[in-house]
C-alpha cells in the first residue's frame, strides 16, 4: 500500500510518507491522526509538480504494519477499515483531506 503525505507540518511525515502506527479518515474524509508539529519545518510540497522537481520521498511503508480505519462513506471503506491500494493525504487549507475518497 502506498501511503501520501502532504501536509508537511504533521508530526507524522517523514519526507511526504506517513509514520503513524495508524492512521483514521473520520466522517468528513479528514485524517483525524494529523497532530500539528510546532517548530517542524515545512516542507516544501513539490509532490504536485512531479515533472519539474522529483521529491525526496521516504521508503514506502508495509501495509501489513499500518492499520488505516475509515469512517467515511467511501468504496474503500469496508468494515471500517481502508482497503485503498494507497492513500494520499492532501493540504487542502488547514484540514488534512484524504484524496483517495472515492464516494459509495
Amino acid at each position: 500500500m502506498d501511503i501520501r503525505c502532504r501536509k508537511g507540518m504533521c508530526k507524522y511525515n517523514d519526507r511526504f510518507v506517513c509514520q503513524a502506527k495508524e492512521i483514521l479518515i473520520d466522517q468528513e474524509v479528514e485524517c483525524s491522526t494529523f497532530v500539528k508539529e510546532e517548530g517542524k519545518q515545512n516542507v516544501q510540497d513539490v509532490t504536485k509538480r512531479l515533472f519539474e522537481v522529483q521529491p525526496s520521498f521516504a521508503p514506502q511503508r508495509d501495509s501489513k504494519t499500518l492499520d488505516i480505519k475509515c469512517r467515511a462513506e467511501c468504496q474503500f471503506n469496508h468494515n471500517g477499515m481502508c482497503v485503498s491500494n494507497g492513500i494520499t493525504v492532501n493540504p487542502i487549507k488547514e484540514c488534512p483531506y484524504c484524496v483517495s475518497f472515492l464516494r459509495r
